[in-house]
């Protein structure tokens, strides 16, 4: 799978547009990890906890994101976006959201490497 967040991938044209394809992760934030979080920002510093919350959100709503993908028959993903927002109603719950435009490109001539 080719991932773009533009809307083409250099010298490959585009043979079909498969449709949006969405990707979602909704994580609750431990009441421990936020008390460590709390912290390290009062002693200043990156929040290690947060950051591997995030990358982990992140990489969840890539892996839908790709699935969805692959079940239209896609071979690449352009014009990728991914969003946060904090969720709840004491902003308890990060939702990561990837969308996407699967794509099937024509294939690679003898002159183009492989993946671009």
């Amino acid at each position: 799978m080719i991932y773009a967040t533009t809307g083409t991938i250099q010298g490959r044209e585009i043979d079909t547009y498969l449709g949006i394809v969405f990707g979602d992760a909704v994580l609750g934030v431990n009441v421990f990890k936020d008390i460590f979080a709390s912290i390290r920002d009062v002693v200043g510093g990156r929040s290690g906890t947060y950051e591997r919350e995030l990358a982990s959100a992140r990489d969840t709503a890539m892996t839908a994101l790709t699935a969805q993908a692959q079940a239209l028959g896609a071979d690449a993903i352009i014009g990728i976006d991914i969003d946060y927002e904090v969720l709840g109603s004491n902003n308890g719950m990060l939702m990561v959201s990837a969308s996407g435009t699967a794509v099937r490109l024509k294939p690679a001539g003898p002159w183009t490497s492989p993946g671009g």
